[in-house]
């Protein structure tokens, strides 16, 4: 089955530090002439330093996906997930790279994308429908689900920026959600929502995919990851470092640049947490096959055990 999206060697570079000229009046930009040679040697224009950087969010990033899979995209905050995000959602050029879709897309990236605050909710969601290429007809065959989704029947007429942040999300994620885009992007925005709402998305989300509709999924809740996402990458410093099953890369994110805490040694025992009578001398937690692990899931079972030194009679380890 050939890719709905495909990313190839996408890049993106910002500079940092680089300021654009001011407006400046006749009089200065004729002194700025005169006095341009000697600046040049101090690494000068205009009286200020021109000394910039350059910041790849993204490098060299390239990865496929089939029609119906919902990916996960996993990574700490400034790993690159969101201009990942925008550049597939056409807000921003790459620097370097290639995407193709397939499909029209659906994006929900932050509260109140695509949304203008002086119309209603109504002609919002007409608003929105017409972006994502659908006719009047399909959006008012829609209309009726999609306010009642998002739980705002009462409000609808009124302007948006009335709105609460809770109530923009729960009308862009129907909207999104129900004019049947190909691809679906969601970023961390659901985060905004109650509990109830947030698990009436993440079961709509996987409606969506079964119908054989393309989700990328970008969140820091990595149960839903796992639970939702059929396929997760990892983007770490503007890279992919990981692509595959959700289990093993929530593992590999999880795990990376933290120090293990699922052991702890005391080879000090004047140092060992404890009294005059007992210390500690290790603290351990194991999976349920037996090896120190500090991730463990909320399905899976574990052990604590500790090891013990009796400082006042001085007698071998006690495991409890």
């Amino acid at each position: 089955m050939s890719a709905i999206i495909k990313v190839e060697e996408l890049s993106k570079q910002y500079q940092i530090g680089a300021r654009g000229a001011a407006y400046e009046t006749l009089r200065e930009s004729l002194a700025g002439a005169v006095l341009a040679p000697f600046r040049r040697g101090r690494g000068e224009k205009n009286g200020r330093s021109s000394e910039s950087y350059t910041f790849w969010a993204l490098k060299g990033v390239s990865f496929e996906v089939k029609p119906g899979e919902v990916l996960g995209i996993v990574g700490r905050n400034g790993a690159g997930k969101s201009t990942l995000l925008k550049i597939l959602s056409r807000i921003t050029e790459p620097t370097a790279g290639r995407v193709t879709l397939h499909g029209r897309v659906a994006s929900l990236l932050e509260v109140g994308t695509g949304f203008h605050p002086e119309l209603s909710g109504r002609e919002n969601v007409f608003l929105n429908g017409a972006i994502l290429g659908m006719r009047k007809a399909e959006i008012e065959r829609k209309f009726d689900e999609i306010v009642a989704f998002a739980e705002i029947e009462q409000f609808i007429d009124t302007p948006v920026k009335r709105y609460s942040s809770g109530m923009y999300v729960r009308l862009a994620f129907a909207v999104a959600a129900h004019l049947e885009p190909e691809i679906l992007i969601i970023d961390e925005v659901l985060a905004v929502g109650d509990a109830a709402f947030q698990k009436k998305c993440l079961g709509k989300i996987s409606s969506v995919a079964q119908q054989g509709r393309t989700v990328l999924f970008v969140s820091h809740n990595m149960v839903a990851v796992k639970s939702l996402c059929s396929r997760a990458i990892l983007l770490d410093g503007g890279t992919l470092t990981d692509d595959g099953p959700p289990a093993r890369v929530v593992n590999s994110y999880l795990g990376a640049g933290r120090t293990s805490r699922a052991e702890i040694l005391w080879s000090d025992p004047t140092q060992a947490p404890g009294n005059a009578i007992f210390r500690l001398r290790s603290v351990r937690v194991r999976n349920a096959s037996g090896a120190i692990t500090s991730e463990l899931s909320t399905q899976e079972s574990f052990s604590c055990s500790s090891g013990l030194i009796t400082t006042r009679l001085r007698t071998g380890k006690i495991v409890l």
